[in-house]
C-alpha cells in the first residue's frame, strides 16, 4: 500500500473514531431514558419528518440527487413506511423487563446493544435514514448513517431535522449522526468500529458488511417473481403488478422481475397488462434492449430506475407515451438468459406453465440464479397452490394477491412488518430471514426463577418407542 494509501486509511480510520465516541457518549446517556422518553422521541422524529414540508422537500431533494425513481414514489415511501414503522412500534416495550411467562419462571429485560452503523443505499435514500433512526432509537441505542455518496445530501437533510428533533426533546443529538462525506474506506471503518451493522444496499456492501467482523443485519439480492394461475382476477392481478413494476420506478428489489403465467390464461393476462401501460417488445427490440440494460455484463446505470421511454430511446426504439413499463417473453433462465435476473427498471419477463408443479420449479430456478431467499408472489385464489409454493420454494417471503414491492417492506393491507431493511436467511447468505425491526437492534438478558422440576419420566418422553 502507498504512503498515500495509509494516510487515506488513517484519517478514515480516526475520523469514525471520533463518530463513534461521540455516538457512544450519547448513548450511555439514552441508556437512561424511560419507555415513555423513548416512544415521545420516535413518535416526535416520524412526525417532524411526514409532516407536510420536510415529507415534500425530502422526496423533492431525493429525485434531484439521485436521479433515480419519482418524486410520487419517494413522498410514498416516507408516508407509508415511516409510519409504519412508528404503528408497529407504540405500545412495545423496548425498556426493561418486555416478557414475564410465569409458568416457566422466566423474565426479559431489554438492553442496547451500542452504537450502530447504518448503511444507506441511494436506490431509497430518503425512508432508510428515518426507519433506521427510530429503530435504533426504540432500543435506546446511538446510529451513525453511512449514505451513498450519490445521495449524501438528501442524507444530511433528514439527519439535521432527526438532530434538531431530539434536541427539541432534550436527547442528545448525537444519538444520530449523518456521515456528511461519505467514502468506501470511512463506510469499511464504521463497519469495523461499531457494535452492529445494520446494512441495505447491494450485494458488494451487504458481502464487505459480513466481512467487517462486526455483527451485521444485511440484506439478500433482489428478482422476485409472481406466478398468476388460472384462477387469478387477472384484471386485478394486472393492476397489481403494474403499480408494483412503475412505483418509484422499479428502484425496490422486490418489484415483480418476471411473472409467471398459466398458459391457458397467458394471452389473456398479456391484453390486461397492456391495458394497465404495458409494452411487449418484438424479438427485434428484445435484442436491443438486453444491448442496453447489461453492458459489458454489468447493468448499465442509465436505465436503472428510469421511465420506460428513457429506457426504450436508450435502448434503440420508441414506445407510446401511455405505456409506463416494458414486457420481454423468455423461456429460458440463468446466465445467458439476463432477462431472468433483477433488472433494478421498470422491465418485467413473462414465462409460459402448463401445471402448477411447472411454475414452482421456474420460480425455483428463477431466484436460484438471482435472489435466493428474498421473495416471490402468487395471484390465485386455488388454496392448494398456494400452499404448495409456500411449501416448495426457497424465499423468505411469499405475498398473496398483492403488488409485491408494496407488500413485501410492510403494508397498511398486510401484517408484515414494516421495514427497509428485507432479510434472505441462509438462502440469501443472510442472518435473518425476517423483515429487520427494532426488535433485532436490542440485547436481552434473561432472568429465570427456580421452579418445581418438569422432568419427564422415560413412559412420558419415549412413549412407545421403548417396547419397539
Amino acid at each position: 500500500m502507498s504512503t498515500v494509501n495509509l494516510e487515506m486509511s488513517k484519517d478514515a480510520r480516526e475520523y469514525v473514531k471520533s463518530l463513534v465516541e461521540r455516538a457512544k457518549k450519547a448513548q450511555e446517556i439514552a441508556e437512561e431514558f424511560t419507555q415513555e422518553k423513548v416512544d415521545k422521541l420516535t413518535t416526535a422524529i416520524v412526525w417532524n419528518i411526514v409532516k407536510d414540508g420536510p415529507a415534500q422537500e425530502i422526496a423533492k431533494l431525493a429525485v434531484e440527487e439521485s436521479g433515480l425513481g419519482n418524486y410520487q414514489g419517494k413522498y410514498g415511501k416516507l408516508l407509508v413506511k415511516c409510519k409504519g414503522v412508528l404503528r408497529d412500534m407504540k405500545g412495545k416495550k423496548s425498556v426493561g423487563v418486555i416478557e414475564v411467562d410465569e409458568e416457566k419462571g422466566l423474565m426479559k429485560i431489554a438492553k442496547p446493544v451500542g452504537v450502530i452503523g447504518g448503511l444507506v443505499p441511494c436506490t431509497n435514500p430518503e425512508a432508510t435514514p428515518v426507519v433506521k433512526a427510530v429503530s435504533a432509537i426504540k432500543g435506546r441505542n446511538a446510529i451513525i448513517l453511512s449514505p451513498h455518496p450519490r445521495t449524501k445530501k438528501t442524507n444530511t437533510y433528514v439527519v439535521n431535522i432527526i438532530r434538531e428533533t431530539l434536541k427539541k426533546y432534550g436527547a442528545p443529538e448525537d444519538l444520530v449522526i449523518g456521515i456528511e462525506e461519505p467514502t468506501m474506506e470511512i463506510s469499511g471503518e464504521l463497519m469495523k468500529q461499531v457494535d452492529i451493522v445494520l446494512a441495505t444496499g447491494g450485494a458488494g456492501m451487504v458481502k464487505a458488511a459480513y466481512s467487517s467482523g462486526t455483527p451485521a443485519y444485511g440484506v439478500g439480492v433482489g428478482n422476485a417473481v409472481t406466478v398468476i394461475d388460472e384462477t387469478a382476477d387477472l384484471k386485478d392481478a394486472a393492476n397489481k403488478i403494474m403499480r408494483s413494476k412503475t412505483f418509484d420506478y422499479a428502484t425496490s428489489c422486490s418489484t415483480e422481475n418476471s411473472c409467471v403465467i398459466q398458459e391457458d390464461i397467458y394471452d389473456e393476462m398479456v391484453e390486461y397488462l397492456k391495458a394497465e401501460g404495458g409494452y411487449l417488445v418484438t424479438s427485434e427490440q428484445k435484442e436491443l434492449l438486453q444491448k442496453a440494460i447489461w453492458v459489458d455484463g454489468h447493468l448499465n446505470r442509465d436505465i436503472i430506475a428510469q421511465p420506460a421511454e428513457k429506457i426504450a430511446k436508450i435502448a434503440g426504439f420508441e414506445i407510446p407515451k401511455d405505456k409506463t413499463f416494458i414486457m420481454v417473453e423468455e423461456t429460458g433462465v440463468g446466465y445467458d438468459y439476463p432477462f431472468s435476473g433483477e433488472k433494478l427498471s421498470v422491465v418485467t419477463t413473462l414465462y409460459k406453465y402448463s401445471k402448477f408443479k411447472e411454475a414452482i420449479e421456474m420460480v425455483n430456478r428463477i431466484t436460484s440464479y438471482q435472489g435466493k431467499g428474498h421473495s416471490c408472489g402468487i395471484h390465485s385464489f386455488n388454496e392448494d397452490h398456494i400452499m404448495a409454493l409456500g411449501l416448495n420454494t426457497k424465499v423468505s417471503r411469499m405475498m398473496v394477491r398483492q403488488p409485491q414491492c408494496l407488500a413485501n417492506s410492510g403494508a397498511w393491507t398486510n401484517g408484515m412488518p414494516m421495514s427497509m431493511t428485507l432479510g434472505c436467511g441462509s438462502w440469501g447468505g443472510n442472518i435473518s430471514s425476517e423483515n429487520i425491526t427494532w426488535k433485532n437492534l436490542i440485547n436481552t438478558t434473561w432472568i429465570a426463577y427456580p421452579i418445581e422440576s418438569t422432568e419427564p419420566t422415560d413412559e412420558e418422553l419415549f412413549g412407545d418407542v421403548i417396547n419397539e
